[in-house]
């Protein structure tokens, strides 16, 4: 198996951390994610490809950077793969469940919040399923480590972890070589009980009315428990 990381940000250099599997990136290869033919024949030489690119500010109202990053660029990498017999890692987010049902399954209906973000994610996520020959599409949140900030939500739960957790977890899966739609992620906390493994002193608020970042990601990992052979499915 020959991978192929696309990006290099808080995802992709976590996981060439752990691997040493090659990248590509914006500053590396200067190359346009919105445009495929860009970076197209810098895919030939790997079979599996990691798309950890997304344009993730959620709480910006640009609808066209969340579409165009999001779900345009995606369309046409799940095309791409398709043509040169890749298989496509995609990764999605727990933000695709933030209106569906409480502890939400690979099987249960996606209902995203309100928010660009997470609509685009939605769109992507998908055409991946309808489009893609060849595919494993990850659903979860992964977190700056340490926690960066001075306050943490109190109100906000989920199976979000920090990014080296997450990493572990996409690499074991694509070691074995599944594919389809996996919830990804840990036990179920809120995200003042994330802060506080890294920044003990972080001050516990609640999350305000007005901010479009969902509350319950709660998440059945059952699913990728059992693929791991971990044991402690939600």
């Amino acid at each position: 198996m020959s991978v192929l990381i696309l990006g290099h940000g808080l995802l992709g250099s976590e996981l060439v951390k752990q691997t040493r599997w090659d990248y590509i990136s914006r500053h590396k290869n200067n190359f346009d994610f919105i445009d495929v033919n860009s970076y197209s024949s810098l895919l030939y030489d790997y079979d599996t490809i990691v798309n950890s690119i997304s344009y993730t500010n959620t709480y910006d109202d640009n609808k066209q950077k969340h579409w165009d990053v999001n779900y345009k660029a995606v369309v046409d990498l799940v095309d791409m793969c398709n043509i040169y017999n890749k298989k496509l890692i995609h990764i999605s987010t727990d933000y695709i469940y933030a209106n569906s049902i409480t502890n939400a399954s690979e099987e249960d209906v996606p209902v995203h919040c309100r928010n660009w973000y997470s609509y685009t994610k939605l769109l992507a996520d998908g055409y991946v399923q309808l489009k893609s020959n060849n595919f494993l599409l990850l659903r979860g949140t992964h977190k700056e480590e340490p926690f960066l900030y001075d306050s943490a939500w109190t109100d906000q739960v989920g199976n979000f972890d920090y990014v080296s957790v997450i990493s572990k977890l996409i690499i074991r899966l694509i070691e074995k070589k599944v594919d389809g739609i996996y919830n990804i992620g840990t036990e179920v906390k809120t995200m003042y009980d994330l802060a506080r493994k890294t920044k003990v002193d972080v001050n516990p608020i609640k999350k305000m009315i007005n901010i479009s970042t969902p509350t319950n990601l709660v998440m059945n990992l059952k699913k990728l428990n059992d693929t791991l052979g971990d044991g402690n499915g939600n």
